[in-house]
Formats: structure tokens, C-alpha cells, sequence
């Protein structure tokens, strides 16, 4: 009776301690290491549009057009494969005033996963955004959002910043295919330092393509601005230990 209470225990214990430690995983408002930002702490009518995965063709083809004609720059954080297989598109997004983010080389979960392959998923992309032109610091967005002990602790240990975001209305199975409902989402909630996450890149996401010129005539007309991430970070209030 004993050794079936302590079994009982022990999987309550377990199924506990995996529960906690999923949703730290992918917790919004928790890190364990390093510095991460779900949204800027501003007063300034800011906020950052975000674009993950990728690049793709598509990326030519129809967002930087749109990007251009609606005089936005974006933050878009690529993964090292696609980057890799096509190297022009990332410089390309460079070159229209656009900047380039870290979201992994292979875009698998990295959680649990050995130091060797953290850094070698961090630096293999990292070198080939600096080949695309980026200059100024790289920062990282985790596949899914998703990170833990691992590679925080090599983010942090690398003076790298982890981003996140405040705003993701294609994740929502809700309104992921209205247009003009993930619009209203994101011109309803979004705050001074937001950054709104969007999927772009692939066919089958031709619904968030259509609500971006809408998030920015939506957001304009709050008297928001658009800025890159590393623009948005800048304008947060230096620390009080900081200030003269």
C-alpha cells in the first residue's frame, strides 16, 4: 500500500514538474538566462512588425512590394536553411532598409537539445545573415517560442537578446484565415512597444499577406510609427543606475 502511494506520488510529481516546466518553456513573461523582450517598455507611439521563417521567393515577389509601397521597415527573422538555399533574398531585404533576425538554422524545437547543437543552430544562421549585409547586433527569435535552459543560458553566455512578441493573430485558428479579423486584432491590442509576429512566407498564408496593409493604415491611424526591432529597443528608458 505504501509503495503504491509513493507511485502515485512520484507520478503526480512527475506530471507536475512537466507541466511547469512546458510552460516556462514557453512562457511570455519568464526567462531563466539572458535578456528577452515580448514588447518594449515605451512611451513612444512605436511598435514593430515581425516576420518569421523563411525567405522564401514570395518574399520578392509580394512582400517586399508591399513593404515598399507602404514605406514600413520590418524585422524579419529567418532560418538559416532557407537562408542559405537562397542567399539573394536575404540580402535583398537588406538592401530595401529591412532587418534580419535569428530564427534558427533547421527550425526545430530546441529544448533539450546538447550545447553543440544550440551554437551550431545559432552560429551557422547568425553567419549567414552577416553575409546577407546585416550589420548591428542579431538578435533571436526561438522556433515556436519555445526555449528553456539550454539555449538561454548560450544566448545569454553570447551577449545575444532573445525576442519575442505581444501580438501573433495568425496563431489564432480563430481568425488565421480573415484578413480583416487579424487586422482588428492586432489594431485593438497593440500598445506603445509591441511587436506584432506574422507568418508571411508560405502559400497557404495568403490571409496574413492581406491584413498587413490594413494593420498599417489601422495603427497609423492611432498614430503608431513603425520601426525595426532594434529601433524599438533603443527608444525603451535606459535604467535608472544608468541615467546621469
Amino acid at each position: 500500500m505504501g509503495w503504491k502511494r509513493w507511485t502515485l506520488g512520484g507520478l503526480v510529481l512527475v506530471v507536475a514538474t512537466t507541466v511547469g516546466l512546458w510552460q516556462l518553456a514557453r512562457s511570455r513573461t519568464l526567462q531563466v538566462f539572458g535578456d528577452f523582450v515580448p514588447r518594449v517598455e515605451t512611451d513612444q507611439p512605436l511598435v514593430a512588425l515581425t516576420f518569421d521563417d523563411g525567405p522564401t521567393p514570395r518574399a520578392l515577389t509580394e512582400v517586399l512590394p508591399m513593404l515598399r509601397d507602404l514605406d514600413v521597415p520590418a524585422t524579419f527573422f529567418v532560418t538559416g536553411a532557407e537562408l542559405e538555399r537562397r542567399p539573394g533574398l536575404g540580402a535583398a531585404l537588406v538592401a530595401a532598409g529591412h532587418e534580419l533576425g535569428n530564427h534558427s538554422y533547421s527550425h526545430r524545437r530546441m529544448l533539450l537539445r546538447s550545447p553543440a547543437f544550440i551554437a551550431d543552430e545559432v552560429e551557422r544562421t547568425d553567419a549567414l545573415i552577416r553575409a546577407a549585409g546585416q550589420a548591428g547586433p542579431v538578435h533571436f527569435r526561438p522556433p515556436y517560442g519555445l526555449r528553456l535552459f539550454g539555449l538561454p543560458h548560450y544566448l545569454a553566455r553570447t551577449g545575444r537578446t532573445t525576442v519575442l512578441w505581444d501580438l501573433e493573430p495568425d496563431s489564432d485558428p480563430a481568425i488565421a484565415d480573415d484578413a480583416d479579423a487579424m487586422a482588428a486584432h492586432v489594431i485593438e491590442r497593440a500598445r506603445p512597444g509591441s511587436i506584432v509576429l506574422l507568418h508571411v512566407m508560405y502559400e497557404r498564408r495568403a490571409a496574413s499577406r492581406a491584413a498587413v496593409p490594413a494593420i498599417v493604415a489601422g495603427l497609423r491611424a492611432r498614430g503608431f510609427r513603425f520601426v525595426t526591432v532594434s529601433q524599438l529597443m533603443q527608444a525603451a528608458p535606459a535604467p535608472a543606475e544608468a541615467r546621469p
